[in-house]
């Protein structure tokens, strides 16, 4: 993220903002203000926005306001919760940013099972909370990934075998019209609404709010897990294995893949650092009693360099890699779903996983089985229910000087792997690729959406993200 200063934005200039500052309770930042720069970075430093302002809200109340005040002005409007949005679609030149992240409460019920978080939460912040009463919902695998963006888009992580992804634990959603007006979302109000926003991204409004389902896991919040290294050389063979044993496993164990460097840090053997591993990084969360027989498929195949399970808090599973990948690196993302992994594509991960063109570089692949697998296509907007994988390429470094060589390997990756995935992507790690990949990434499911955009967000105003365009012509009815 550069710091150079310069001249205001024309939107600024002829904007009163001003304006907009006295409505707020939160704070409002345009360029010269001190903090400017930190207000408008985001996760990925390859991502250099100017926006006109960046809107600190502090309640629903100044959610409203910024929205009202962008339509009246006509202004570009970006929403920003915790800022991981691979291709950094929360911030834009010269745009409005309505930024969430100062609104951070949660509120669990624990009888009920339900768990409250605020559109500026991070998962460290549910898990937090929910993880006391020995319950989670499913999320992602960083804790310091944002609660609005991950579950909009879809939620693929530990607990999606057993209990779906985060979008399939969505109960009910608060949100801020393109209009400015708030309604609630859910099963029994604005169903349509509620049906899109699980998966459909942040086209519909912003969401101020989520009400979550909770399950129980593990004993007291803790579960069994961390990841299994095998040699760069037994990748052809590891992913064999694993594509055939992970339907068969009980679905309280889940795990992903990837090609990864081993990070020159403990918990591992110095003796492993920065060598070029296969890892799967493994979650079981059903009773420990039962573990040893559940495990001993992923203890004893093959020739581990490394067997890392071990009894933790789901906390430290969830935050186990935000230390490796703190905000500030660069980033660049390519991405696919994979109804199965073919051998042509084991030897695409093996030509390019020789060739990490940096330690943070990796490739993962995400399993969407078991209870993620059996929500029909069209129950939610999120449509990739095959019992395949959603997987990601990533080049990653923390030197600006490094950001072409990763960008050429990721993309020069996923150019090879492309013929083998089923076509679209999750669209959490889209960058800006263009119509048909959105369009791809929904199925069947993407003209409904167009239906449901055009009724709420009839003028777009909604469009810094994966965009959905309104639908043309009458709409079905109700």
């Amino acid at each position: 993220m550069t710091t150079t200063e310069s001249s205001a934005p024309a939107a600024t200039a002829v904007t009163p903002y001003d304006e907009l500052a006295a409505a707020l309770r939160g704070d409002l930042i345009t360029p010269g203000d001190p903090g400017y720069d930190e207000a408008r970075s985001v996760y990925n430093a390859m991502i250099d926005k100017r926006p006109a302002a960046v809107a600190r809200c502090r309640d629903v109340a100044d959610v409203m306001t910024c929205v009202r005040f962008g339509r009246d002005h006509d202004l570009e409007i970006a929403v920003r919760g915790g800022g991981h949005n691979a291709g950094g679609l929360g911030v834009w030149d010269d745009a409005l940013v309505i930024d969430l992240s100062l609104l951070r409460s949660t509120t669990v019920d624990p009888e009920n099972h339900t768990v409250r978080a605020d559109a500026g939460c991070t998962w460290g912040d549910v898990d937090h909370a929910t993880v006391a009463f020995g319950m989670a919902t499913p999320s992602g695998i960083i804790a310091s990934t944002g609660v609005g963006g991950l579950s909009l888009g879809g939620g693929i992580g530990y607990l999606a075998r057993r209990f779906g992804l985060t979008v399939d634990n969505l109960l009910a959603a608060d949100v801020v019209l393109a209009d400015g007006t708030f309604v609630t979302a859910s099963e029994s109000s604005h169903s349509d609404l509620y049906w899109a926003l699980r998966g459909g991204g942040g086209n519909f409004g912003v969401v101020t709010s989520f009400t979550f389902r909770c399950h129980d896991i593990g004993e007291r919040g803790t579960v069994i897990g961390g990841p299994v290294l095998y040699d760069f050389a037994d990748t052809a063979a590891v992913m064999r294995w694993y594509r055939e044993l992970l339907p068969s496993l009980p679905e309280e164990l889940n795990g992903w893949i990837g090609l990864i460097t081993i990070p020159p840090a403990p918990p591992f053997p110095e003796e492993l650092w920065g060598r070029r591993s296969c890892a799967i990084v493994w979650c079981y969360t059903g009773p420990h009693d039962k573990a040893d027989d559940v495990l001993e498929p992923i203890r004893t195949f093959g020739a581990p360099l490394l067997v890392g399970l071990h009894d933790m808090p789901y906390t430290v599973l969830q935050g186990a890699f935000d230390d490796l990948y703190p905000a500030g690196l660069q980033w660049y993302w390519r991405a696919d779903f994979f109804d199965e992994i073919t051998d042509a594509a084991i030897d695409v991960h093996r030509m390019y996983g020789e060739q990490l063109p940096s330690g943070h570089s990796t490739m993962h692949l995400y399993p969407i089985d078991g209870a993620a697998s059996r929500v029909p296509d069209d129950a939610t907007a999120f449509a990739y229910r095959d019992g395949g994988w959603a997987g990601v390429i990533v080049g990653v470094d923390p030197d600006p000087a490094n950001a072409g060589a990763i960008s050429r390997w990721a993309r020069d990756y996923w150019e090879e792997l492309h013929p083998t995935s089923a076509g679209g992507a999750y669209v959490n790690f889209l960058m800006d690729e263009g119509q048909d990949r959105v369009r791809a990434s929904y199925r069947g499911n993407y003209e409904r959406l167009a239906q449901v955009k055009k009724r709420y967000d009839p003028d777009n105003t909604f469009h810094i993200n994966q965009n959905i365009r309104p639908a043309r012509g009458s709409m079905p009815s109700a």
